[in-house]
């Protein structure tokens, strides 16, 4: 800018110059009727030349003030902001959307990349008609610390995850949740990432699946063996059904084991059966059996079948869309964060004060039995939506100020310590259409023990309207 007001200020003074000095020639001319004096010449000269200083001047000044001008000008603007954008006062819910919004696109991509990036179909491969070959070609495929064979046995599972009837749908559908945070503690604990497909083949990633001996969570671990690896399993809370809680123990339970065995194979099917089982076929099978393979035979029956079907659960993840199985969308929101409360709190206090549903709140948090975060002495998690955290924050003092209408008889602490230890138990009515099974998972416990409970001799013979005795601890 500034070079182009010189060059028009040049321009300028220039044809002033050239006018000035035209007019002055003309009236030289005029005046060739008579010779002028030299002291006449001179005011002539002193005249043109006081004139054109005086032009110069003034177009010196006018040059001052534009650049004055533009000078401010440019001030304002460097003060003023470069986008509306960045003037916007983003409120705390408006940050916690944005980074709602900004960890649901990171996980769906770095989902999706783990596909199109390192599950790749064999270069090579036979086309029989049995595709035994393509099976066990792309089981080669996954590279992995664990051995992935392919054997007849593995063929069977592979075709029961396959099959099209919509299980292994479910399962991507919760995988897109529950396998970052899983990898995650596998990851921190320097174990293969693939174990992520155990919690497949145990629980069909349901967080809150009981098994008809008792195990329960992700992972199935039985009560003795949770309390074992620190998990506390009481009346009130069962932290086999926290994700990340109960990740940490099976992760610490699979490194014992792998110290064990030295295998994986032999690890994982430990893991189903318990350590004694595998040692007794060990010694069994004789000699210095170095797999799971190896000693096959002697191992209980279901045990035979889970390490195939751990590899099945594998392949069947990593291959879906050759099977033509689609994901569905995560029935449980991506993007969430933890708050920690330091006092007794009822689920129904948050949800009914800020904008969250309590069935997303329960299947976010499944570890408290009844509802209640039993923080009287110490303190727990709450898991909630990332776009909810804020919320949460403002309104903490109307959430606690609704105690007394959910906690009257938990208020004492004294209370909670008692409900913590002591054995439950609460009447069930049968209704229509429900079954044992379905009752039993209902409360987290098993068949066998509603059938002890109620003097049961048969499981599928229920009564509309009969009173089942539940006993919770």
């Amino acid at each position: 800018m500034r070079q182009l007001t010189t060059k028009l200020l040049i321009t300028l003074l220039f044809t002033i110059a050239f006018s000035a000095y035209a007019e002055a020639q003309g009236f030289i001319k005029s005046k060739k009727s008579r010779k002028l004096s030299t002291k006449e010449q001179l005011l002539i000269e002193q005249e043109k030349n006081d004139s054109l200083i005086n032009l110069i001047n003034e177009y010196k000044e006018r040059e001052e003030k534009l650049q004055n001008a533009l000078e401010l000008e440019r001030n304002k603007e460097e003060k003023a902001p470069i986008n509306n954008q960045f003037s916007v006062e983003y409120s705390p819910s408006m940050v916690d959307s944005l980074t709602d919004n900004l960890k649901q696109q990171q996980v769906n991509e770095a989902f999706q990349n783990f596909f199109n990036d390192y599950i790749c179909e064999p270069a090579q491969m036979s086309t029989d008609t049995a595709m035994d070959s393509l099976y066990a070609e792309r089981l080669k495929t996954l590279v992995s610390p664990i051995h992935l064979p392919y054997n007849s046995v593995v063929r069977t599972f592979i075709k029961r995850y396959t099959d099209g009837s919509g299980l292994m749908s479910r399962v991507l559908a919760l995988a897109q949740y529950y396998f970052p945070m899983i990898d995650e503690e596998l990851l921190r604990a320097e174990l293969p990432v693939e174990l992520h497909a155990m919690a497949i083949i145990e629980s069909a990633l349901q967080a809150t699946a009981m098994s008809r001996v008792g195990a329960g969570g992700l992972w199935q671990f039985m009560p003795r063996t949770a309390r074992a690896y620190g998990l506390e399993v009481n009346s009130m809370i069962d932290e086999r059904f926290d994700p990340i809680k109960s990740t940490k123990a099976a992760c610490k339970y699979m490194k014992d084991l792998y110290k064990m065995y030295n295998d994986w194979s032999l690890a994982i099917a430990a893991y189903n059966c318990g350590p004694g089982n595998v040692n007794k076929a060990l010694a069994r099978a004789g000699g210095n059996p170095q797999s799971f393979w190896e000693v096959y035979w002697y191992l209980p029956s279901e045990t035979r079948g889970y390490v195939p079907a751990f590899i099945a659960a594998s392949y069947a993840f990593a291959y879906h869309k050759a099977h033509n199985i689609t994901i569905a969308d995560s029935p449980l929101p991506i993007a969430v964060d933890t708050i920690h409360v330091d006092k007794l709190m009822h689920l129904d206090q948050v949800s009914s004060t800020i904008d969250l549903p309590k069935e997303v709140l329960k299947s976010l948090n499944p570890q408290y039995k009844l509802d209640i975060i039993p923080a009287s002495t110490k303190s727990y998690s709450l898991v909630l939506p990332t776009n909810r955290i804020s919320e949460f924050i403002s309104n903490q003092e109307a959430i606690h100020a609704k105690d007394s209408i959910y906690l009257k008889e938990y208020l004492n602490p004294s209370v909670v310590a008692k409900k913590m230890e002591q054995t439950s138990v609460v009447y069930h009515r049968v209704k229509s259409g429900e079954t044992l099974g379905a009752i039993a998972r209902r409360y987290r416990v098993t068949t066998s023990q509603i059938m002890r409970w109620n003097g049961l001799k048969n499981a599928n013979r229920l009564s509309i309207g009969q009173r089942l005795r539940i006993e919770k601890r």
